[in-house]
């Protein structure tokens, strides 16, 4: 049974490299079938929340998958995890990374060698299958990555720059990936600073800057242009563009942002833009 519904929590996880704070207090949650993503500039500190939340670093702070402690053997058991830089074994083909993930877990042989047909034929790696890795191209080593993810039929994905290196059919085919194993009630967490390729698949938002959370968002509760562009939100957050979640600051004073943001009235801006067109 998940605690409050959630397969992803994280409570006030901290992480510092010496004196250096990469991430500061960090809440997030997902609720199962939830598409999040993480969003931030270089150096917001994505990737070193990524790796905390799938207990590859020590750190401060809590974080559950389906209820259980992300270290604990139950939580693994569920917990999908594609990294920014594909990291395969040089030797092995890429048939025999499939039967390894298939012995690893414990999987049914049939089932596993069935699913990852479909998901090879969908990647086109049909005519690879038998190269080793360290002879592949970096878009497909990320292909045999994914793929390498999802034959578990983990509950929580985690996807770190996930479109990076593949060509135009593998990001439409990954992104269509996406909507199905939400719809099928996996959770998916996607750290990208390449917002256009998450743009009409995420339920969340959270954006990062400086190692901690700016806001968060939920897509059904934006309205008219907040709720369609998720690049708009990203660049009111990050810079001191057109932002009006921040609070107006004197003439050449940065704006300073705080964790507590208050959303735009856009309904009453909408209003006043067609009463602007009327005149």
């Amino acid at each position: 049974m998940l605690v409050e519904g959630f397969m992803l929590r994280v409570k006030n996880l901290t992480k510092k490299f010496g004196r250096k704070y990469a991430n500061e207090n960090v809440n997030l949650a997902l609720d199962p079938g939830e598409i999040g993503v993480l969003l931030g500039p270089n150096g917001a500190g994505k990737s070193t929340t990524m790796k905390c939340i799938l207990g590859l670093l020590s750190f401060d702070g809590e974080v559950t998958v389906g209820g259980k402690p992300v270290r604990s053997v139950e939580a693994k058991k569920i917990l999908g995890y594609v990294p920014e830089t594909p990291a395969l074994y040089p030797m092995l083909t890429v048939r025999e990374h499939f039967e390894f993930i298939t012995r690893a877990y414990h999987l049914n042989s049939e089932k596993a060698r069935e699913y990852a047909k479909e998901l090879i034929e969908r990647f086109r790696l049909t005519e690879v299958l038998d190269y080793y890795c360290k002879d592949l191209s970096k878009g497909m080593q990320q292909k045999v990555s994914i793929i390498c993810a999802l034959l578990p039929h983990p509950k929580l994905l985690l996807l770190d720059e996930p479109m990076m290196g593949l060509d135009p059919h593998a990001i439409k085919e990954l992104r269509v990936m996406i909507s199905e194993l939400a719809e099928e009630g996996v959770a998916i967490l996607i750290s990208t600073h390449l917002i256009s390729t998450v743009e009409g698949i995420w339920n969340k938002a959270y954006i990062m800057r400086k190692g901690q959370i700016l806001s968060s968002h939920k897509k059904e509760e934006m309205v008219g242009i907040w709720a369609e562009s998720l690049e708009r939100i990203f660049f009111a957050e990050t810079e001191s563009y057109d932002s009006v979640w921040q609070t107006p600051s004197p003439a050449k004073t940065p704006a300073k942002h705080t964790n507590t943001v208050s959303r735009p009235n856009t309904s009453k801006k909408k209003k006043a833009t067609n009463k602007k067109k009327k005149k």
